[in-house]
This record gives C-alpha cells, structure tokens and sequence, in this order.
C-alpha cells in the first residue's frame, strides 16, 4: 500500500494469478467494461501466441469517499507460462492481496496445483507469508464440460482458509462477487495495520457498495460478501 497524505490518497496493489489461460486476463478485461466510465482508466493488454498476457494488465480504478480518502486500485494479472517465473515474482511484489483464477476443468487440476505453490514460493521469496496476505481463489469456466463439481469444490473450501468463488468470467458471472470479496479482506487488512477508519474517518462497508455500484451491483454489501461458496463470511478474516 503507498498512501500519500498530502492528496490524501492511498494506493492498494491487487493481483490476479493463476495458470496459463484460467481467465485471469478475461477477469480484468470484464472488470473494465463493467466500470462506470468515471472510475476505470485505461486497461493495457501485452498479448502474445502462447498466452493473452506476456507480462501484466494494469487497470487503475479510483474511488473516492466524500470529505475522505481517494482509493486508487491497480490490479495486475501475472502470465501463466512456466516461461515467465521471474515477470510472476516482480509482479507479485508489493501486493497488498491476491485473487487467484484457477480454471475450473478436470484436466487443469494438476496445473492449478502447480501454479498455487509457485504463487507461494514467490511470496516466500519477497518476504511474505501466504497466511498473512489476502486471498480468495476463483475456480472460473464453469460453463464448460468435465469440470469440478459444485460439491467438490465446496469440499475444498470447507479445508482451506481462502473464500472460494464460481465465475464464468466471460459472462461476467462471479467477476465482481470475487472482487468485492478480495477488495473487502484487503481493506479489513489495511485497516488494522494502518488505522484507516481512525485517522482518516474511512467508512470500509460505504466504500465497498460504492465500488460494487460503480461496477453494476446495485444490491445490498450482505449479498455480495454471501455469494462465496459455502457463504460462510465467518471465516479468513470476514
């Protein structure tokens, strides 16, 4: 997080990582169209054959509160390919949380797998432990045959600590429920550590209707922290 007193602005880092192809690109791609046209910048796309994204996607989205603070987000999103190791570990630097796209198809498990421990090798190499960053993991493409159940899937949320999503992110389906829901654990995060309710009078619930209204949810904070597999919202840190 960088936060500049005098603007009064603060600048959280958000990144989108997973394997190669899961949807972590149509995420943000999604994200952007669904922004109201006074809080989304330009989305920047490097693309190459093997993969849509060679090095990251930065969309800067900005908020403010009235009388308050301006929250400004950039969310990156890491490539896949085993190739680009060292662009995952500079990209993973400084984030201040992680959502994680894993693709929902019964032939990715393996991949899935991979692709989460060397999100955790990265972390562990920039001093950071996966238990004490934010993290929701997404399992995306539920539109498509041989996936995993909706029981399995359950299954595995109930074990681990990270909320748990269904997307098919290029319907839009699940995309901005897994935002708001790592954007919440981020804020409750930075709030603890940097008392942003207390010394900027940062209303965290106000903020996150606000952004979920800018990107066309118009429905009450309660439903979307809910849409979590099992909706559980007593769990990793809600």
């Amino acid at each position: 997080m960088q936060l500049d007193f005098v603007t009064r602005e603060v600048t959280i880092k958000l990144v989108y990582y997973g394997p190669a192809l899961s949807g972590k690109t149509t995420n943000l791609q999604m994200l952007h169209k669904a922004a109201a046209a006074d809080s989304a910048g330009r989305l920047m796309t490097l693309e190459t054959r093997d993969d849509r994204t060679l090095f990251f996607d930065l969309l800067p989205l900005t908020f403010r509160q009235d009388k308050g603070l301006a929250v400004r987000l950039k969310i990156f999103t890491v490539p896949g390919q085993v190739i680009h190791a060292s662009t995952r570990r500079l990209v993973v630097q400084g984030a201040d949380g992680v959502a994680f796209i894993a693709d929902s198809q019964l032939a990715e498990t393996e991949h899935n797998a991979e692709s989460f421990l060397d999100l955790k090798q990265n972390l562990k190499d920039s001093g950071i432990a996966l238990k004490n960053l934010p993290i929701i993991i997404q399992f995306n493409k539920r539109d498509l045959p041989d996936i995993r159940s909706d029981t399995e899937i359950a299954e595995l949320a109930a074990q681990g600590q990270e909320p748990v999503y269904l997307a098919t992110a290029t319907r839009l389906d699940g995309v901005v429920e897994s935002f708001i829901g790592l954007l919440h654990l981020v804020l409750k995060s930075l709030d603890n550590e940097h008392k942003l309710e207390e010394k900027f009078n940062f209303n965290r619930s106000a903020f996150l209707l606000q952004v979920a209204q800018k990107l066309g949810k118009n429905v009450p904070l309660a439903a979307l922290l809910k849409a979590r597999v099992g909706s559980n919202i007593g769990k990793a840190g809600a």
